[in-house]
């Protein structure tokens, strides 16, 4: 079953927010795309440009609007900020886009009854906490795109060593999207069985983890030194969300939302494994993690709690 509303806002047409409205229009899943830019021509020449592939996608219509045209979106995606230079951290991205999201979401208060939120300009985590409390909806309808992209890095590793498709890889990243990630090496399964004993079992060497480890948390920093920045992968990501939520399809994925309790962890917005659907992000599941790994989740929540702080939030 559809989510009702199927019109979806990108705020912000630059790399990531063009991307993520490429994916949106060539997946089929929205019925109406706007974008929304500072840069109003900017926003109408990606959205002339997407709207003239109208012969090979499904029928959408896209047009660059205001965030007045965002008011009545089923999911109003925030993708706008500054990029992620070389040598930058993500949140050192924390102070210009967190006083672009707070301009941005005066604006955007009054949304329909069912709007959700998506949350993808980095730092994530901060940002998805500081919109929750701006807006004053229900966290549910609140949350980010957090770790969904760094789970499918962790995956990709894993199969490149294994031979496994991804698909067939279960495995999640947890906590900040940024350096204080955590890999879920305890919760790391191929058909039902750990990594480690499916290596056994197919003959093949133990995986480093130290190697996949820093392959992982460093992804995002590789490819911004090599063109800039990232913007394929996170677009993909995006749209994997949104196919959860308008399709009602209850998929667990790792995005990034308020935590209030798990693991000891309150009051600040990481990526924990949650189902997604129409109604947006359920509560976030407590899995049975390694000691080490609790302890290094609540590190990172203590991270991001700090960097909250910074925000007066």
């Amino acid at each position: 079953m559809y989510k009702s509303n199927r019109k979806i806002a990108v705020v912000g047409a630059g790399s990531v927010g063009a991307s993520v409205a490429y994916a949106l229009a060539v997946s089929g899943l929205a019925s109406e795309l706007v974008l929304v830019d500072v840069n109003f021509a900017k926003a109408e020449g990606e959205a002339m440009d997407l709207a003239h592939a109208a012969a090979f996608i499904k029928p959408v219509n896209i047009y660059a609007g205001t965030f007045d045209d965002c008011r009545d979106a089923g999911i109003v995606i925030f993708s706008a900020g500054a990029n992620q230079k070389p040598g930058e951290t993500r949140l050192d991205l924390l102070q210009k886009n967190y006083a672009i999201l707070r301009e941005s979401l005066s604006k955007l208060r009054h949304g329909s009854n069912d709007s959700i939120f998506l949350i993808v300009s980095n730092p994530v985590d901060v940002l998805t906490y500081a919109a929750w409390k701006i807006t004053g909806l229900p966290p549910g309808r609140v949350f980010g795109s957090g770790t969904v992209l760094d789970s499918s890095r962790f995956r990709h590793s894993l199969s490149r060593h294994c031979g496994v498709a991804p698909r067939n890889i279960h495995a999640y990243v947890v906590g900040e999207h940024g350096d204080s990630e955590v890999l879920l090496w305890s919760l790391a399964y191929i058909a039902g069985i750990s990594v480690g004993r499916y290596c056994e079992l197919a003959g093949i060497p133990p995986v480093s983890r130290q190697e996949v480890d820093g392959r992982v948390r460093n992804a995002g920093y590789e490819i911004v030194s090599r063109k800039g920045a990232t913007y394929y992968a996170v677009s993909l990501a995006v749209k994997r969300i949104c196919e959860s939520i308008i399709r009602d399809e209850n998929t667990i994925l790792t995005v990034s939302g308020l935590v209030s309790g798990a693991y000891g962890i309150g009051d600040c917005s990481l990526s924990l494994p949650a189902v997604v659907n129409s109604k947006g992000r359920g509560s976030p599941l407590e899995l049975p993690l390694s000691g080490e790994e609790e302890e290094a989740l609540r590190r990172s929540a203590k991270i991001l709690k700090a960097a909250i702080k910074q925000i007066n939030m």
